[in-house]
């Protein structure tokens, strides 16, 4: 009996750490012993660790970087430049401020519960019945298979859109009334902008688990929490805001679309081709607002990362 105690605590820790680089070595014995059956993985799945640790996270985030997020969108909205996203955000005043935080609060918490939950599901049952694979391959799909099925909560991107875009202001005031102005558009309306949606999570995921790993394995090697918390909040910064970067011109389509209420529906080449019109055909002037996505991204995805695994750890 004193056996099992002792072992307990190690596998315990083993699974709050799989998605660190040091983790990728102990990891395959757990998923390919002959002996094992599904009950541990069921387990592990109504624990809900890793979606309890993921929506936490995004919570924390969003709480500090919303205001960052606003004067983002309406540069990628309009093509203002920092200065002016910042006055119009004055001119709203602080009430306003906060506006709109309750969609990509409901949204991106529930967002990164299933991104980091399902990846970690996904990769297990995906090695576990397919153990001829390559783990890179299965590890890629688990992460595809994640950001496509995050597309479902699309309609709360969709009205937080809507409540940050100024010039729907006077039509609703908060987000029960922005979903009951698209009812009658039909269902169809509240998941408009979906398919840069998907293409953003879905690739992003891949590069993201699949370049945190060997990011973290260049860094220092941690020896403290702190130095752990360091790595984590760098290791996620650096993904975040290369991601951010590759993946604004998509935002850009995504956020014009998504400003729209009812009409038809514009294809994504389509709606890209008017915004590079619009933007007089020069990429720097796609491109605006970029550089502030750049560093809300950097912090945003350090802080995701580092509360993350920092939560892996204690609970």
């Amino acid at each position: 009996m004193s056996q099992v105690k002792e072992t307990l605590p190690q596998r315990g820790k083993a699974g709050s750490t799989m998605m660190d680089s040091e983790a990728h070595e102990k990891r395959p014995p757990m998923l390919t012993s002959s002996n094992q059956d599904l009950s541990p993985h069921i387990a592990g799945v109504g624990d809900m660790k890793h979606y309890l640790c993921g929506y936490c996270a995004a919570f924390n985030n969003v709480a500090i970087t919303y205001p960052v997020q606003k004067i983002l969108f309406r540069q990628q909205l309009y093509g203002i430049k920092t200065r002016d996203a910042v006055l119009q955000l004055r001119k709203d005043g602080f009430r306003n401020l906060y506006r709109g935080i309750l969609p990509p609060l409901m949204q991106k918490t529930t967002t990164l519960a299933l991104m980091f939950g399902l990846y970690e599901d996904l990769s297990r049952l995906l090695h576990k019945h397919v153990s001829s694979a390559p783990e890179f391959a299965t590890r890629s799909v688990a992460a595809l298979l994640a950001g496509t099925t995050e597309a479902i909560l699309t309609p709360f991107e969709r009205v937080q859109t809507l409540l940050q875009d100024h010039k729907h202001h006077d039509k609703f005031t908060n987000t029960y009334q922005a979903f009951r102005a698209l009812r009658c558009h039909g269902i169809a309306e509240y998941y408009r902008g979906m398919v840069p949606i998907l293409f953003r999570n879905g690739f992003g995921n891949v590069l993201f688990f699949g370049l945190r790993g060997p990011i973290k394995e260049r860094l220092p090697t941690a020896t403290t929490y702190s130095a752990h918390l360091v790595n984590d909040f760098i290791c996620g910064g650096v993904l975040g805001a290369m991601l951010g970067f590759l993946s604004f011109p998509i935002n850009v389509v995504k956020a014009r679309i998504q400003s729209q209420i009812g009409g038809p529906f514009q294809s994504l080449p389509m709606v890209f081709k008017t915004i590079w019109i619009e933007r007089d055909r020069k990429l720097i002037n796609l491109f605006r607002g970029a550089h502030l996505n750049y560093h809300r991204s950097l912090i945003s995805w350090g802080i995701i990362n580092a509360t993350y695994e920092f939560l892996l750890k204690i609970v």
